[in-house]
């Protein structure tokens, strides 16, 4: 198996950023980013998807938490494109199913190489404790744009939007996992008929 980490550094006026990945670890995950309810959702990312990383923030939430969460969505794009390299060998597409108590959510991914998002969440109410919940779109967006993928999340059912929240956030982990998982049979192959992604 080939080295799939990656460590990368975003600094802008608005966030200094840095992420490190292990896309063959064990679920670990450590938050620094001041948004409480994000390092939540990027905890069952990490669990679900057996993806161990770190990731520590520094923005301007004097302002508000949208710079902060959609530029680690940005970088954690970033971090996936540097670790996943090439691509060759993987399953490249992965879904999931998730419930949680009402909810339950789908999502589907494509390591195509062409970022598109097709988000079809709504949420009860605007506001989970002081989180926008608005901010998962940006979130989302930034990670497809710089991982090259394509993701289509939709929520199915749900009243609670905590659950549904958490529903979105696990499925993507497992649909992730089932995508950058390296099939054996596809050994150094790239999975496309095009010879890149």
């Amino acid at each position: 198996m080939t080295d799939r980490t990656a460590s990368v550094d975003r600094n802008t006026l608005e966030t200094k950023i840095h992420i490190s990945l292990n896309l063959d670890g064990a679920g670990a995950a450590k938050f620094d980013t001041g948004v409480p309810f994000l390092e939540h959702m990027l905890d069952q990312i990490a669990r679900h998807g057996l993806i161990d990383m770190d990731i520590v923030c520094k923005g301007d939430l004097q302002i508000d938490d949208h710079h902060t969460v959609e530029d680690i969505g940005i970088t954690l794009g970033q971090a996936f494109a540097q670790a996943l390299g090439d691509k060759k060998g993987l399953y490249r597409y992965g879904h999931a199913y998730v419930p949680l108590d009402e909810a339950l959510s789908r999502v589907v991914i494509d390591f195509s190489g062409r970022p598109g998002l097709y988000y079809n969440v709504e949420y009860k109410r605007a506001m989970i404790g002081s989180f926008d919940v608005d901010l998962f779109r940006e979130f989302f967006q930034g990670f497809v744009n710089h991982a090259g993928v394509s993701l289509h999340i939709d929520n199915l059912k749900g009243i609670n939007a905590h659950h549904v929240a958490e529903t979105i956030f696990k499925a993507t982990g497992r649909a992730v996992r089932m995508a950058i998982t390296e099939d054996p049979r596809m050994a150094g192959i790239m999975p496309s008929t095009k010879g890149v992604l």
